[in-house]
């Protein structure tokens, strides 16, 4: 992330003025919007972005009841106490290192990963991410406006916490991939109401990778593997949508973006807990894709052309030939220009995410080109990457992805 110039502190400072609702439940994206511009190179349009949001913000609720670490359990899930807990954590993160405070709190809060519509874990895994990436944030304690905006999160999510209803597991065996697993989700038949209402009425999600992430299953998968698993939920997640994200453009956008927020989160945690954190975030991109899926998918004739981006890029540098055709990384700036250009904050996170997809499955193309997976090992990649490195690397989907958003997104600005 390049923010010599403060404008991320600058514009976290302003925005912990706010709340983290409007209207009672719609979530403020602004950390989160902000985090994604500064860290795509937009740094410069931060503050121009914040005053067309200002509109959408509103004063932190006043405290209600103070939140210990003797009643913190009676007060998880209470949204009047958000100031409170917001409190809770920043007196936390004062006095504690806020890796500590994150590797002792996530379990407790993981099981309520669906709150607030999953956007609470979300600011969360942008808050960590501006922490791993600049730790010298930490060093001035709840003071610096980086981990403040963590105690923000982490209190949002205290404060919006809730567990998804007992589901069932679909009969048969768990599909082989997360690609399957999505297709295989059964879609709620009353598309009606707010996603409190639809979550209620899921009965059951397909087992994926099966059983094995249960906590303490036989069999679960070690770390690596779950994060692997992971990066391979959010990569199906963002190409679902290409083809899915018309029946909700909105509330889809999460299918993708909750799980980054938990692979975002990973290094920062005991890697004890990766495996459940998979399992958390399986349940509520299913859960979301069972609440908003449509009818039927666009034809993947239909999705945005990048030719036009293709076409106007610079040849690729890193193939050492003269002329020869863009990388996937060429394009990168351009796809997220728009969306910061388009305003909208789910476009501006979907492609945050999407281009982080897409930089990974960049360097798995690269990686097989050299004989090695993506972190230099030799053998093969993480399962579902298949069929883009059997094409090259040329395969786009999640480039398209984060363009069909930006097109089925009501633009911003």
């Amino acid at each position: 992330m390049t923010d010599t110039d403060g404008i991320l502190d600058e514009a976290l400072d302003r925005l912990h003025r706010a709340g983290p609702e409007r209207r009672g439940w719609l979530s403020n994206h602004g950390p989160m919007a902000v985090e994604a511009l500064v860290r795509g190179g937009h740094g410069p349009s931060v503050h121009r972005w914040l005053d067309y949001y200002r509109d959408k913000l509103e004063d932190m609720p006043s405290p209600y009841a103070r939140v210990t670490g003797d009643n913190w359990r009676e007060a998880l899930g209470d949204p009047r106490r958000v100031a409170d807990w917001t409190a809770y954590f920043t007196r936390e993160l004062a006095d504690h290192p806020w890796r500590e405070v994150l590797a002792a709190w996530w379990p407790r809060l993981l099981p309520g990963i669906a709150g607030g519509a999953t956007h609470p874990v979300i600011r969360v895994g942008h808050a960590v991410r501006t922490l791993l990436a600049d730790p010298g944030d930490a060093a001035a304690g709840a003071a610096g406006p980086r981990t403040a905006e963590l105690a923000h999160a982490l209190g949002y999510w205290g404060a919006r916490h809730l567990p998804l209803p007992p589901l069932g597991s679909m009969p048969g065996p768990a599909p082989a991939s997360a690609a399957g697993a999505l297709a295989a989700v059964p879609r709620v038949a009353d598309q009606n109401g707010g996603v409190r209402d639809r979550l209620a009425r899921i009965g059951a999600l397909p087992q994926w990778p099966g059983a094995r992430t249960a906590p303490g299953a036989r069999g679960a998968p070690g770390p690596d593997e779950a994060r692997d698993l992971l990066a391979e939920l959010v990569r199906a997640a963002v190409r679902r949508y290409a083809t899915h994200g018309h029946g909700d453009p909105i509330m889809l956008v999460h299918t993708a973006t909750a799980p980054n927020a938990v692979l975002r989160t990973l290094p920062a945690l005991p890697r004890e807990l990766w495996a459940p954190s998979l399992d958390a975030a399986w349940r509520a991109s299913a859960a979301i894709t069972a609440g908003y899926s449509p009818e039927a998918a666009l034809p993947v004739d239909r999705l945005p052309s990048i030719a036009p981006l293709l076409s106007a890029a610079p040849p690729a540098e890193a193939s050492g030939t003269a002329g020869a055709p863009p990388g996937p990384a060429a394009l990168f700036p351009e796809v997220f220009a728009r969306a910061a250009a388009h305003g909208d904050e789910h476009a501006i996170k979907f492609t945050d995410t999407a281009l982080d997809v897409a930089a990974a499955e960049a360097a798995r193309a690269a990686a097989a080109d050299s004989g090695t997976d993506a972190e230099g090992r030799t053998g093969p990649g993480p399962r579902g990457a298949a069929d883009d490195t059997a094409a090259g690397g040329r395969d786009h989907r999640a480039l398209a992805a984060a363009l069909r958003a930006c097109d089925l997104i009501d633009p911003a600005l």
